[in-house]
């Protein structure tokens, strides 16, 4: 992707991405670069014109330069504890505020609260909700290692110190009611719990956390994971009056732009003046069949050199979480933490953050339970919620539109899992389903899998 010097208008050499170990250079259009336009970071306070973050203010536990070196001196004395992949990722969630108000790795307190009531209630007696528990788990032998510390330092792959977390609290890692809670099922093959917790430690350490370093991926992509202070300045200067939300881990096809487009028509008929469409893709840990963020990046901007979507009024950004496939669940914290980067919309459609279940022929989750608990979720109600009728693909008109009843044999249905298939055997969809530049992305990602990459594609790992 462009760097930051080509986004704020400097020149620059295309930066390189890497995929099965061979870097190929990757510069966004003009119109792709207009949707990250410069912004001015720090201001932490929510502007007037945008939506309070929860607990009022915005969380940073990012530390000061002045005090880096002497964090990184303490750290070197501390007990510590090796991060993965999807710990980094977390680090990065609650360093910029996107979980706040949570300083840090969950204590118990705050894990029971979000594991029974979706929600955590504040000292001065409000509800925020959180709903996904953001927790570090350790095993016994580091346990015994930190003993009675009060401070330890996290490490990252290369044993370099990454953050310090003060005031710690251990306490017992119950995985299958966590799991139980969570998802629902503690059916075998979910994929945020194989990979992370159940080869976790049966401890959880909780405390609070400074991030020596800003997490970085160095994949050409870091200028497009903005901070919600930064998204908060970037939606100030383009003077928005709403700014709708829309989560999405796939790539973009007609029907996602339907809602999106459709949002903004719905939101000028009421009133609002520039409504503004953050299109916040998810770039934390996805399923091994899912398009990796790379790939992703590239087929948006097509949708959007294209005037799929349009640049002046859309805001692209990188959603730093890991991807839960929690379904109801999980789709409260996708919300929540749009809240704390100012989106005051949020655009919900069909089964959002469900997937197939793991052992039988059927999804999940019930594919309209994400909408309505949204609509009912506690510490939610300041959001609107804007749920959508299915789109599907109208044989009738050429053209991706809103489902109706009275005419389903009009209607065609192309799941993830059809689209993939397509893609994979470089079959076309119909014309009119997605933009024919994205879909040749699409097309050329596949091809370009081997047959020992299993259908997946390493992702750049954090550090």
């Amino acid at each position: 992707m462009a760097s930051m010097a080509s986004i704020l208008g400097r020149p620059a050499s295309p930066s390189p991405l890497r995929h099965n170990n061979k870097s190929f250079s990757y510069q966004p259009s003009a119109s792709f670069r207009l949707c990250r336009r410069r912004f001015v970071a720090g201001a932490l306070c929510a502007r007037a014109a945008l939506i309070e973050p929860d607990g009022r203010r915005l969380v940073d536990l990012r530390v000061e330069p002045s005090k880096k070196d002497e964090k990184r001196i303490e750290a070197v004395a501390l007990p510590k504890v090796k991060l993965s992949r999807i710990d980094l990722e977390w680090v990065h969630v609650l360093s910029e505020g996107w979980a706040s108000p949570l300083s840090g790795f969950m204590r118990e307190s705050e894990f029971l609260q979000t594991l029974h009531f979706n929600s955590l209630r504040l000292d001065d007696g409000s509800v925020v909700n959180m709903s996904v528990p953001i927790v570090l788990a350790i095993d016994d032998s580091q346990k015994q290692r930190i003993g009675d510390s009060k401070k330890i330092a996290l490490i990252g792959s290369d044993n370099n110190p990454v953050a310090i977390l003060s005031n710690v609290e251990i306490y017992k890692h119950p995985k299958e009611e966590r799991i139980a809670r969570t998802w629902g099922t503690t059916v075998p093959g979910l994929p945020y719990v194989e990979e992370a917790i159940k080869n976790a430690g049966n401890w959880l350490i909780g405390g609070d956390l400074e991030v020596i370093e800003p997490i970085k991926y160095h994949d050409g992509l870091d200028q497009f994971r903005l901070s919600p202070a930064e998204l908060r300045e970037e939606f100030a200067r383009r003077n928005a009056d709403a700014v709708f939300a829309f989560q999405l881990r796939n790539p973009v096809h007609n029907g996602h732009a339907l809602l999106m487009t459709d949002t903004r028509r719905r939101l000028l008929e009421m009133g609002y003046k520039n409504p503004i469409l953050l299109l916040h893709p998810l770039g934390g840990f996805t399923k091994a069949d899912d398009v990796p963020l790379n790939w992703r990046m590239k087929q948006h901007e097509k949708v959007l050199e294209d005037g799929v979507l349009d640049p002046e009024t859309t805001v692209i950004s990188i959603f730093p979480s890991p991807m839960s496939y929690a379904g109801p669940t999980e789709v409260q914290w996708h919300a929540k933490a749009r809240i704390n980067a100012g989106a005051n919309f949020y655009i919900v459609g069909r089964d959002p953050a469900g997937m197939g279940h793991p052992t039988e022929e059927r999804d999940l989750y019930d594919a309209d339970h994400g909408k309505l608990v949204l609509s009912i979720a506690p510490g939610l109600e300041r959001l609107s919620i804007l749920p959508f009728k299915v789109a599907a693909y109208d044989k009738t008109q050429g053209k991706m539109a809103f489902f109706d009843p009275s005419r389903p044999q009009d209607f065609l249905f192309i799941s993830g899992t059809k689209m993939r298939t397509l893609a994979r055997n470089k079959q076309n969809p119909p014309d009119g389903f997605m933009c024919p530049s994205g879909w040749k992305v699409l097309v050329e990602y596949y091809d370009s899998l081997t047959p020992s990459d299993h259908g997946q594609v390493k992702e750049a790992v954090p550090a």
